[in-house]
């Protein structure tokens, strides 16, 4: 069975251009879906963050009206609470890439706090890419690849690409509000940025980088991931 690091934001709010701090962290559905459907298949998840700190999920994504449900709201709460590994994180320092199988970063907008900029993450990204290991990144973890920047240059540059568009982040109201939007930082990473439906699940696969455009292309990804890991 397979052991898979997720990397998970340590923020709990986002810094909007005014300065101002949105509540945000990690997004429900995008831990919650991958973890379940990976360790209902039998493999090992271990979480990592920043400083090791406990993450914090976006309250935001368990309302009903943004998990689909109140039903699913509910089964998202569960698994969360009964989610050990979200309560003993390891710290992004210490991570050793041959530890691990795969590698999987959930979204909300708490990487577009500290992941973006976070030069353990950067390097981690890196040699992950490198390594042939799959790598999936969600939504708007995709920020962290901003930290893999050498000279000006990115190791993901040239690299089919996803995740959170700005017709979305215009739809959830935010992008007036953001400092950068993460379609736009992409590109000019120079990704092959691609994407599909708004709100819709999709996924791109490039060499054995994975990437899911938002919170509905969580599932999807993990189901990608199993078919690689077994």
């Amino acid at each position: 069975m397979a052991k898979i690091l997720f990397v998970v934001t340590g923020a709990s709010y986002w810094t909007l251009k005014d300065g101002t701090r949105h509540p945000t962290g990690y997004w429900a559905e995008e831990f919650t879906a991958p973890y379940s459907a990976l360790t209902e298949a039998g493999h090992e998840v271990v979480v990592a963050t920043p400083g090791g700190v406990v993450p914090h999920v976006d309250v935001m994504s368990l309302r009903p009206s943004m998990a689909g449900g109140e039903q699913i709201a509910l089964e998202e709460e569960g698994i969360l609470r009964s989610a050990e590994e979200l309560r003993r994180p390891i710290e992004l320092a210490d991570v050793r890439l041959e530890d691990f199988d795969a590698v999987y970063y959930p979204g909300g907008h708490g990487p577009m706090e500290d992941l973006w900029n976070d030069a353990d993450s950067g390097r981690l990204l890196t040699a992950a890419l490198a390594s042939g290991k799959p790598l999936a990144i969600v939504c708007h973890a995709p920020a962290a690849m901003l930290a893999t920047r050498r000279k000006g240059v990115s190791p993901f540059a040239g690299y089919q690409v996803t995740g959170f568009t700005n017709d979305e982040e215009e739809g959830v109201g935010l992008a007036p509000k953001a400092r950068w939007l993460l379609e736009d930082e992409l590109v000019g990473l120079g990704v092959d940025f691609t994407r599909g439906e708004v709100w819709k699940p999709y996924t791109v696969v490039d060499r054995n980088l994975y990437t899911g455009q938002n919170p509905a292309s969580a599932g999807p990804l993990a189901k990608e991931l199993l078919k690689v890991l077994g």
